[in-house]
């Protein structure tokens, strides 16, 4: 039974359901779970352990690579069966209980949260439950459509559960590059120097005495929920690539860029998808995650080689890469999200990096993360990693939200997880600032200019143009400056023309 896929016979009496693996974990203990952006996450054992929460004590600090499918974080929410998660999330349930207090979030950067495992900071791990293809001759791991933080689960658990996917072809084995640092300090340095190369080995290697259970499952992961492209969209799109052309007809860029990285999400997704109809030719990219548009753009030819640590798709686009493995593992490599990650690699490659803002200010410092500056959205997931280290570091939002009620340009943001020392360009579907070499006053005067929708800019451009009166350095009123947020509060619109509907928050 499942010879093919369970290669080390001493391995075979392992394998169990779904309830008996579940009791392996305890009240109290800390989990390792595979999974990135919905990908390569468990299927069987967690709805197992919520089925246990509704009935018994059972509260864990689960720890993933990023967000998670099949409900998995609404399901052990509801059972309250969780006390702490990291690093990532986007499910509302989850989010709800989050803002609440109910349970302790730790929004990390994607980079860190194995180096702090590692590190001691946090864990251990008692028990990693990881996806897998196939377990190879010597019990290693084959992941499925994600990498995520799963190998150094894996290699600092106690005990590790396997749910084997027979339902994603043995054909994924080879996609795969999984490299670990060494612990310091005989760290040395990632030897990547291009997003083809590999540096690891197609699986995850454990010792097999570590694995005490196996799961057999046939599900598929949950599809993206990203939207499809909008006149809004188009234009962001527009603009990065008439600012990208300018770059290159400077001689700041080749026709081929730099490896790029669009994080996660429907802009980001929307924007990459605008590269379609571009004339640049033999794109790379080196991303955490790849979505539709990146599939579309290695079918087209248009991008020749992408790396990252997980594939999120929808289900067509899913279905049409596991019938097609043997083509895309030629042009695919998914990696730990240590080294998709790594500040490191996206210094060295000079990646050009686009993400996505909730809201940014006037001097270009961005909220990625907060609503209204109080209440977690997903958390900063890998927008950290890369702008920072970037060699562009290109934020994108819609001007407005909530049917206009909301400006994403604000005197000064709520929240700040990337600051104007990070920033290079901002893009709405109004205009793109480029703020690389401006001063404060210089970058405010671009943004209002380029990126604010015209209902908002006049006010903006009092509210600078009074701070400057003022004087200093990054001029502000700090009576006035987070005044549109609280007028949201009250009147449920950031305008000035609209009357109190509710008290203030």
């Amino acid at each position: 039974m499942h010879l093919d896929r369970i290669r080390h016979p001493g391995l075979l009496d392992k394998i169990t359901s779904a309830d008996k693996a579940a009791l392996l974990v305890k009240d109290g203990m800390t989990v390792g779970m595979s999974g990135f952006t919905r990908a390569g996450d468990c299927k069987s054992v967690p709805a197992a352990l919520a089925r246990r929460a509704e009935r018994e004590p059972l509260a864990i600090t689960l720890i993933t690579g990023a967000s998670l499918g099949h409900d998995t974080d609404k399901m052990l929410a509801q059972a309250n069966a969780l006390t702490r998660r990291m690093p990532f999330q986007v499910d509302t349930t989850l989010r709800r209980k989050i803002n609440q207090g109910d349970i302790a979030f730790i929004d990390q950067h994607l980079s860190e949260t194995v180096e702090q495992l590692r590190a001691g900071h946090l864990g251990p791990i008692n028990v990693a439950i990881i996806e897998a293809a196939a377990i190879t001759e010597t019990g290693g791991i084959v992941p499925t459509m994600s990498v995520g933080n799963s190998a150094s689960f894996a290699r600092q658990a106690d005990k590790i559960i396997i749910e084997l996917n027979v339902g994603v072809p043995a054909a994924i084995e080879g996609l795969h590059d999984i490299y670990e640092p060494a612990d310091r300090p005989a760290r040395q340095p990632i030897g990547l120097v291009s997003p083809d190369q590999r540096i690891g080995q197609p699986f995850i290697e454990v010792d097999p005495d570590k694995i005490a259970a196996i799961v057999i499952t046939h599900e598929p992961d949950s599809p993206s929920n990203a939207l499809p492209p909008d006149d809004e969209t188009n234009a962001i799109a527009g603009h990065i690539n008439t600012f990208l052309r300018a770059e290159v007809d400077a001689g700041r860029l080749s026709n081929a860029l730099l490896p790029l990285q669009a994080g996660i999400g429907t802009i980001a997704n929307a924007v990459l998808h605008g590269f379609e109809s571009s004339d640049f030719e033999q794109l790379t990219m080196y991303s955490e995650v790849l979505q539709d548009s990146a599939i579309e753009l290695l079918d087209q030819g248009k991008l020749a080689f992408a790396s990252a640590s997980s594939i999120t798709v929808s289900k067509p686009v899913y279905d049409k890469i596991l019938a097609n493995l043997e083509h895309y593992r030629e042009r695919i490599v998914l990696r730990p999200q240590e080294i998709s990650n790594a500040p490191e690699i996206v210094r060295r490659l000079g990646i050009i990096a686009i993400n996505t803002a909730l809201e940014f200010d006037i001097y270009g410092n961005v909220n990625s993360t907060h609503v209204g500056g109080t209440h977690m959205m997903n958390g900063i997931g890998g927008s950290g990693d890369f702008a920072r280290n970037a060699h562009l570091a290109i934020f994108v939002s819609k001007s407005m939200a909530k049917n206009g009620d909301i400006s994403s340009v604000v005197p000064m943001v709520s929240h700040v997880d990337h600051t104007e020392h990070d920033v290079d360009v901002l893009v709405t579907e109004c205009g793109l600032a480029d703020l690389r070499g401006l001063a404060p006053r210089e970058r405010a005067r671009a943004i209002i200019q380029h990126c604010v929708h015209p209902s908002y800019r006049a006010a903006l451009q009092d509210y600078f143009d009074r701070a400057c009166q003022r004087g200093g350095q990054t001029p502000h009123l700090l009576e006035e400056a987070f005044s549109w947020h609280q007028r949201f509060n009250e009147t449920d619109s950031m305008r000035a023309d609209k009357p109190a509907t509710r008290k203030a928050a």
